[in-house]
């Protein structure tokens, strides 16, 4: 098919050979509109070598759904990037010279002003939130557990159900109607972020005292977790402590948005990011009481760029978590703040038990690594499938939305409610005759529907908290206290309860989920292996939930060291070291970590630490000959030109071309699609076609007016006469840019463009003249995918890694 001719691009020379392709009609960033029956990727999939199941399945939205399912392939997205790299043009450079050295320590003792704060609010919020949790749910268990010793079973199970169905309907009502982002973990959303993506609507914590939704986090948090679903309160933490690092970075939204003076030095995506970075960390800190494990998860699992200022100040909040969780644990010794305010605070201490290995323990502790990886790459693979299916339903709209939520509370309730019935009841061993049964407190020994001197064991799992139930299912101590049958009936419920509960429209984190999972298969392969088991079956508890975690998430260094905190016991290290390691290269042979997974259901542009090994095989010069040339600018360019370009290309960055003597053209640098819109809301528009002296940008911009949003073009009304002027860009020019040669491979530009945190990166040819464009093309980040990648060069599909 012949290409049509189009008018020559903005500063392409008049001498370059080859007809120039029309202005790309993409969205930002490079993203094709899928509106568009011309985009190049919107083929039927026979042509382009891309599946049917990589099409997009919903249209393009200016923000994200709750479904865990928005785009399939993530081939189709209008999320932007984030502005990471350094904008060095003469106006930037001219505001940090004329910095003070007062103005300095003011922006430095700020940032870690920011950080403690970051720290101190998640964890009065994470105890506030595990106070109410341990509360509501202590008072819904012990009514419902009178109702059965008074032999009302009817009575206690629609009691049950019903404040369980209460309470979903309240999460979910809060997530479906007002807040739709807060549904899920948010963990994955954190980690595109902290990528280069920019998720809207992902950290609207501001106004929390104002407006409902703004309380969907925490409220739904609460609401969720104590309806007794299978889900726990670290991921949407994890959420809450972004949400709060970006209230504070900004001030709030809106009219309730703070102007102080001192803000400004945090009004860009750099210093925004750090803060959201020591906020992922503070309330993994906050979940687990772990500050060097939210540290490292930070560091492992959801940043993308780091450096050792940053280290220390997510040290430093992390630390003033544990400070604060420390604090309310005093304050609630003794029952002081209701009936298990103190539960959900500590995990789980073995500080005093003593770990002895034998040879013959490597064995079984192999099996437990490599049925981790196996079960957790399984999980992954069905919860992939459940995902899907969901937004089938998710697409439906808001009712169904609440009846999936409220349908699986009903499900999850009738379970854990009936199960223990179908277990007997099991003899009080005499060693602890004083704590069983326990009646009316927490503890390992429900007597539930049991005469005096028994419990359920079974009841001891599935009537309780996550936390408790983990306290429990991890003691020491009690190798005959759970029975094989009422673990199997556990490990399978939770199995299915937890496949089904993640993916509805409340907040819901996958850790203590999956730790339950792994505790009961760990207890299991125990009793089923006693012969050969010398380690203690608590122990072994802790190493299946561990196994099973690195299975699903694939982290090891920092769950590792989650679980030395948790534990408090180094004697674990070696051994839990050993099966992370185990369960991590299993899982990895069979499909990716659950955040990657739903990183692509949801069609985030996330860009992989390690590209593709068919991608050595490709240049950045064939890249960018397979796509529209980029539209330049001069610099000194006409007003109507530039309103043009802004208009018909939504790119949020245009490479600037000077032309230093008659015939030859070199690059300048790269202007900003925010900061052409500063200058058009601005009308700092010359009569003639000159170059502007330095003090004359300087006296029109200040550095917080350029760290605005671009906005829309069309807002701006320009009479012809003002379209007939000029505007030098070279005051506002990034004159370093990022720029590789065109024979560099695209493996190794994808490691440059994700090491530096770029949203451009600039070609240029390998051999100069002047006959010869200074600029070849440029690439973004959804260039660099390898969906769009396989549409434009379909040959490549056979060589691509395949899970």
């Amino acid at each position: 098919m012949e290409e049509e001719q189009s008018p020559r691009l903005a500063g392409e020379p008049a001498t370059e050979p080859g007809p120039a392709p029309e202005l790309e009609c993409k969205n930002e960033d490079g993203v094709e509109d899928p509106e568009d029956p011309e985009s190049t990727g919107g083929g039927s999939g026979n042509g382009n070598g891309i599946s049917s199941l990589e099409q997009p399945l919903l249209k393009r939205s200016t923000t994200l759904t709750a479904s865990h399912l928005a785009i399939v392939g993530a081939k189709v997205s209008h999320i932007e990037s984030l502005d990471y790299e350094i904008i060095e043009n003469d106006l930037f450079k001219h505001d940090w010279r004329s910095r003070s050295n007062v103005e300095v320590l003011q922006y430095i003792f700020l940032k870690w002003a920011m950080a403690f704060l970051v720290g101190l609010l998640t964890g009065v919020i994470a105890s506030l939130i595990n106070l109410a949790i341990e509360n509501i749910t202590g008072l819904k268990m012990l009514h419902m557990v009178n109702l059965v010793r008074e032999r009302r079973y009817w009575a206690g199970f629609f009691y049950f159900a019903g404040v369980n169905f209460a309470l979903t309907f309240v999460a979910a009502v809060l997530c479906v109607v007002f807040a739709p982002t807060a549904a899920g973990p948010g963990i994955p959303e954190i980690k595109a972020y902290l990528n280069g993506v920019d998720t809207p609507n992902m950290f609207g914590a501001p106004q929390l005292i104002v407006k409902a939704r703004r309380f969907c986090p925490i409220i739904g948090s609460i609401g969720a977790v104590s309806s007794g679903m299978d889900l726990g309160k670290e991921g949407p933490l994890v959420h809450i402590g972004a949400c709060l690092a970006n209230l504070l970075s900004q001030g709030g939204e809106g009219r309730w948005r703070l102007r102080w003076r001192w803000l400004r030095y945090f009004n860009n995506d750099r210093d925004r990011r750090d803060l959201i970075t020591c906020g992922a960390s503070s309330g993994v800190c906050a979940a687990f009481r772990a500050p060097v494990g939210g540290v490292l998860f930070a560091l492992e699992e959801v940043a993308t760029w780091w450096r050792s200022a940053l280290l220390w100040r997510t040290f430093f909040s992390t630390a003033t978590v544990v400070v604060v969780l420390r604090g309310f644990i005093e304050v609630c010794r003794n029952g002081r703040c209701g009936m298990f305010g103190e539960g959900g605070l500590i995990l789980f201490d073995v500080s005093d038990v003593t770990v002895r290995y034998h040879v013959g323990d490597l064995l079984p502790v192999t099996l437990v690594g490599v049925l981790g990886g196996v079960l957790g790459a399984l999980y992954n693979h069905v919860l992939h499938q459940v995902l899907r299916l969901y937004n089938l339903i998710n697409a439906k709209g808001r009712l169904a939305k609440l009846a999936l939520a409220l349908a699986v509370c009903v499900f999850t309730s009738a379970g854990l409610y009936l199960l223990p019935f179908a277990v007997p009841c099991t003899p009080c061993d005499p060693a602890f005759s004083d704590a069983c049964p326990t009646v009316g407190k927490s503890g390992n020994f429900k007597q539930f529907n049991c005469p005096d001197g028994y419990y359920n064991d079974l009841a001891s799992l599935l009537h309780a908290t996550n936390t408790d139930a983990t306290r429990n299912i991890f003691s020491t101590g009690t190798a005959g206290e759970f029975r094989l049958d009422s673990l199997l009936i556990f490990f399978a419920i939770y199995c299915v309860l937890g496949l089904f509960t993640f993916g509805i429209a409340v907040p819901s984190g996958l850790f203590l989920p999956i730790i339950l999972m792994g505790s009961a298969y760990g207890r299991i392969l125990a009793l089923v292996l006693a012969r050969f088991v010398h380690i203690d079956h608590g122990l072994y508890a802790v190493l299946g939930a561990a196994a099973l975690m690195s299975g699903s998430m694939r982290m090891t260094v920092s769950l590792c060291v989650i679980f030395l905190e948790l534990t408090n016991n180094l004697l674990l290290l070696p051994i839990t070291m050993f099966v992370l390691l185990i369960a991590k290269t299993v899982g990895d042979a069979f499909n990716p970590s659950i955040y990657e997974i739903i990183l692509d259901l949801k069609g985030l542009p996330f860009l992989e630490p390690k590209p593709e090994t068919w991608m050595k095989d490709l240049t950045v010069g064939e890249l960018a000959a397979a796509k529209p040339r980029a539209v330049t600018l001069q610099v000194v360019e006409k007003v109507s030109t530039v309103v043009e370009v802004l208009r018909s290309t939504p790119h949020n960055g245009f490479p600037v071309l000077d032309r230093p003597r008659p015939g030859v053209s070199e690059l300048h640098g790269l202007v900003l699609r925010s900061h052409l819109m500063a200058v058009l809301r601005k009308r700092w528009f010359l009569a003639e076609k000159r170059r502007t002296e330095e003090w004359e940008a300087r006296e029109k911009f200040s550095s917080t007016e350029l760290a605005e949003k671009a906005g829309n073009v069309d807002e701006v009304q320009l009479s012809p006469e003002e379209l007939d002027m000029y505007i030098d860009l070279h005051p506002f020019t990034n004159t370093t840019p990022y720029t590789v040669v065109e024979t560099m491979s695209v493996a190794k530009a994808v490691v440059l463009f994700r090491t530096c945190a770029l949203r451009h990166m600039l070609i240029i040819p390998k051999f100069q003249g002047a006959e010869i464009s200074p600029i070849v093309g440029m690439l973004t980040r959804q260039d660099l995918r390898a969906h769009n990648i396989l549409g434009a060069f379909p040959h490549l599909a056979n060589k691509r890694k395949v899970h």
